[in-house]
């Protein structure tokens, strides 16, 4: 996966980060703690996944790092929908894929309408629709 390391501190809500095990999340609260007599600064980052929806929370020095993973904005044609699979083509690169469809799409998307989409690894998150 294609991953930027950044350090804790420099991280706000709504930033996306890769949870320890490995699933791309969105932050939705950072705490950091005063440092005590003998310990450094902790901080805790509340993550939400952005597949799976669970919430998570990650903590650590908040001197350390947290890898921020690379998201490709693309957009692509629908070809057809059966079910909860969409079966897209890009229109940059005219390659043709499957995405699940989300929840607030279910029956509004149609073939030949454009969505946005998000590309994480070979992970794909439709995020907007449009019909022509």
């Amino acid at each position: 996966m294609v991953t930027k390391p950044t350090p804790i501190k420099s991280l706000k809500v709504g930033h996306f980060v890769m949870s320890e095990d490995g699933e791309p999340c969105r932050i939705v609260d950072i705490t950091i703690s005063k440092p005590g007599k003998h310990g450094s600064t902790k901080a805790r980052v509340d993550v939400m996944g952005i597949f799976d929806n669970r919430r998570r929370s990650i903590l650590r020095p908040a001197a350390d790092e947290l890898d921020v993973p690379v998201i490709e904005k693309r957009k692509a044609q629908v070809i057809s929908v059966s079910g909860e699979i969409a079966e897209l083509m890009d229109l940059e690169t005219y390659e043709t894929f499957s995405a699940s469809v989300p929840e607030e799409f279910k029956g509004k998307l149609e073939p030949g309408g454009e969505i946005s989409y998000w590309k994480i690894e070979n992970r794909v998150l439709i995020k907007q629709f449009s019909s022509e």
